[in-house]
């Protein structure tokens, strides 16, 4: 065998390998911790799971109730209720207490309790002009018709809404009876003064 031979053949030992126990450097820990966090935070912030708008936008299950899908008589309030503090709660007040100067009360108004709808459903689909007294105050007031342009489901709504709500208990009015309204006072009908429409039965 030649020298050159020779020295390519590496060097043999007796000893086994072994493995050796070293630390892992900190900096490696600390950066793995530093991306687990970031990434937590990503998580967090482009996705659901933990999102308050998704799972805590409810302060009580009374709350949550509210926001249920609803049918039958609950159906007709809540789309009364909505078309009110649309249409009338601007000036009447969404508790229906009215507002000084401007609108007056429909919680326990004379011309909400009534054993009949039919002066109250002559207000919003012809308007009132002049004075109107309402427990026991005058107002002097001109409020268009704003019923008018509601269909009769809608305003059927509003008025059940209004008779059954702020302690007003009175039954609930249909839409064929606003139809029937809407069809006795004609194509233009004027508003009336408080006087005018006291002489009308209920």
């Amino acid at each position: 065998m030649s020298d050159e031979t020779k020295s390519s053949i590496p060097p043999t030992s007796d000893t086994e390998p072994s493995v050796s126990r070293s630390t892992v450097p900190v900096w490696i820990i600390v950066l793995t911790l530093v991306l687990l966090f970031l990434g937590m935070v990503y998580f967090d912030h482009h996705s659901g799971w933990f999102d308050s708008q998704v799972y805590g936008p409810y302060a009580s299950s009374e709350e949550l109730e509210l926001y249920q899908p609803k049918s039958g008589a609950a159906a007709l309030l809540a789309r009364g209720k909505a078309h009110y503090d649309q249409v009338c709660g601007l000036c009447h007040g969404i508790d229906g207490l009215g507002k000084p100067g401007q609108a007056p009360p429909l919680a326990g108004s004379e011309w909400v309790n009534t054993k009949g709808f039919e002066r109250l459903t002559h207000i919003p689909l012809a308007g009132v002009s002049g004075q109107l007294s309402v427990k026991g105050q005058t107002w002097g007031l001109a409020m268009p018709a704003m019923g008018a342009a509601m269909s009769d489901e809608d305003l059927a709504a509003v008025l059940t809404y209004i008779r059954s709500s702020w302690g007003n208990k009175d039954g609930p009015v249909t839409a064929d009876e606003v139809k029937a309204a809407r069809s006795a006072l004609g194509a233009h009908p004027l508003p009336m003064s408080g006087n005018q429409m006291s002489k009308m039965p209920e």
